[in-house]
């Protein structure tokens, strides 16, 4: 191991018992199981925008987003990133302040628990049944995240991978358990600032060692199509092939997974202030378009510098290290850039840890909280939540420490997936109970179960078939969820008095009218 890597590593460090330090300051805090997820509901507009967005952006960011367009141009990330910008806009301005209100009044702590008691389901039959969803895709989600940490390690400083996906594990839990949302959300937002100092280092030593702003242009223009926002390069022959109208309309159907993802939708129900919500939005809205305009950048300078002789090229889900591998380059030019290459390896493992947080909290509230205690009716006192709320997070953790076993997993596709999964099953069931009057729960149920499966079907079946059926799997199985929660709402009886009387309760709240 060289001097550099050591430097590097050291940096690393400080960072992580940094974020450790700071679990152990916000369990302090953690008196209730609503103080453990919700924070007590004291979240302030930067630390919202800024824990959301971080929680929000995980390890694809840095790697997937950056990797994808590196082999490919920019087609596929740029409409995948303009789908999630207007995603987020549209997220946190109609979504979040009515969200927060609702769950505020009928006191839901998490989104599973949001759904029951928005519908009256004294069963609880919604509630466990989303906890399922929550823990289906989570669980994959957050291994893949620690496989993003193995391979961080493993490719630059030849430590073992499954070594250094297990430590990494290990530091995310426990910040998590022992500072619950609160400690995730700090956390969360000292990440973000990272994660954003890491990429404007990145672009411009990249381009430093491509030759300069004119060199990367002069590469990606030879590439064909690499520019092309309706074709997507292929490497092996220096070819391209049609990105159509109906690819582009299902890519930016990535911003439709904003209205089901839990660990975000949490961050909406725990802020201290609705009326704040218009300097959280601003602020997320910014940060997203900036932090994926410049990840996307990276992957177009990364093969420039491949271009130039300063790396290898990287193929197949490698091009996911391409960061990565440009901050191991930084350390040859001394202990500034050595520093500087740790900051940036720290924001990589910021976006996979600020993800994996936020997802270990929603995963292990879906267990305690909604099939222990709400749904199996385990009676449990205060306290006692809260440490089953902890061996939750660690059980999880765990779990997904087993399906990280393989190094070889694309970070960008798992996401993909798990993104579509909480998009189409939560999505329309969110707005149509937020939006809706008429809604009622037969109608959630019916959409809610469409949605998980429908990914599934299309994903694994359907879009195989290619031509015009080989879409994203979250635009079909979102339309398709949310025509069944109507129809089968229509088709049931009108949800009873008790529901639609929350529901103008909250109207009036929000606007001093039904």
């Amino acid at each position: 191991m060289t001097t550099a890597h050591i430097i590097m590593l050291v940096t690393i460090a400080i960072y992580l018992i940094g974020m450790v330090a700071i679990g152990v300051y916000c369990s302090k805090s953690n008196e209730t199981v609503g103080d453990f997820y919700l924070g007590g509901r004291k979240m302030g507009p930067l630390v919202t925008a800024m824990s959301a967005e971080a929680a929000d952006m995980s390890s694809w960011l840095l790697m997937g987003l950056p990797g994808l367009a590196y082999l490919a141009g920019i087609a596929e990330p740029a409409w995948t990133a303009i789908g999630l910008a207007i995603g987020t806009y549209v997220n946190w301005l109609v979504v979040a302040k009515r969200i927060r209100t609702y769950t505020h009044e009928v006191n839901a702590i998490t989104l599973p628990d949001f759904f029951s008691l928005r519908y009256r389901d004294d069963k609880n039959i919604l509630m466990a049944i989303a906890a399922v969803v929550i823990i289906v895709f989570f669980v994959p989600y957050t291994a893949s995240g620690f496989a993003a940490c193995g391979k961080l390690f493993s490719s630059i400083f030849a430590i073992d991978y499954h070594v250094a996906m297990i430590v990494s594990a290990v530091v995310i839990v426990a910040y998590t358990v022992t500072g619950g949302f609160l400690a995730a959300s700090m956390t969360d937002m000292i990440q973000s600032v990272v994660m954003s100092i890491a990429l404007i280092v990145v672009v411009m030593f990249g381009v430093n060692v491509a030759g300069g702003f004119d060199a990367v242009a002069e590469n990606a223009n030879s590439l064909m199509s690499y520019l092309s926002l309706t074709a997507s390069h292929v490497a092996a022959d220096n070819s391209s092939t049609p990105y159509g109208a109906l690819t582009i309309a299902s890519t930016l159907a990535w911003g439709l997974g904003y209205f089901g993802m839990p660990h975000i939708l949490l961050r909406f129900m725990a802020i201290e202030d609705r009326e704040k919500l218009k300097v959280s939005r601003r602020v997320a809205t910014v940060w997203v378009c900036i932090a994926m305009t410049v990840a996307i950048i990276i992957g177009v300078v990364g093969n420039a510098v491949t271009a130039a002789g300063a790396l290898d090229f990287l193929d197949g889900n490698t091009s996911e290290t391409i960061i990565v591998r440009i901050a191991d380059l930084m350390g040859n030019y001394g202990v500034l850039f050595a520093i500087m290459g740790g900051i940036i390896l720290s924001g990589i493992l910021s976006s996979t840890m600020s993800t994996a947080d936020a997802q270990l909290l929603a995963a292990s509230s879906s267990i305690s909280e909604n099939l222990l205690r709400k749904f199996f009716h385990v009676d449990l006192s205060a306290k006692a939540s809260i440490k089953i709320a902890r061996a939750a997070v660690v059980g999880i953790a765990v779990v997904a420490v087993f399906l990280a076993r393989n190094p070889d997993s694309s970070v960008f596709r798992i996401v993909s997936f798990a993104w579509a999964g909480f998009g189409a099953a939560f999505g329309p069931v969110v707005l149509l109970a937020l939006f809706w009057r008429r809604s009622n729960k037969q109608g959630a149920l019916a959409g809610m179960i469409t949605g998980g499966a429908m990914v599934f079907i299309w994903k694994f079946l359907i879009a195989p078939m290619g031509g015009l059926l080989a879409i994203y799997e979250l635009l079909p199985a979102f339309l398709l969820a949310l025509l069944v929660n109507i129809v089968v709402s229509l088709a049931t009886g009108e949800p009873e008095k008790a529901v639609t009387d929350d529901y103008d309760r909250v109207m009036e709240s929000m606007y001093g009218k039904k």
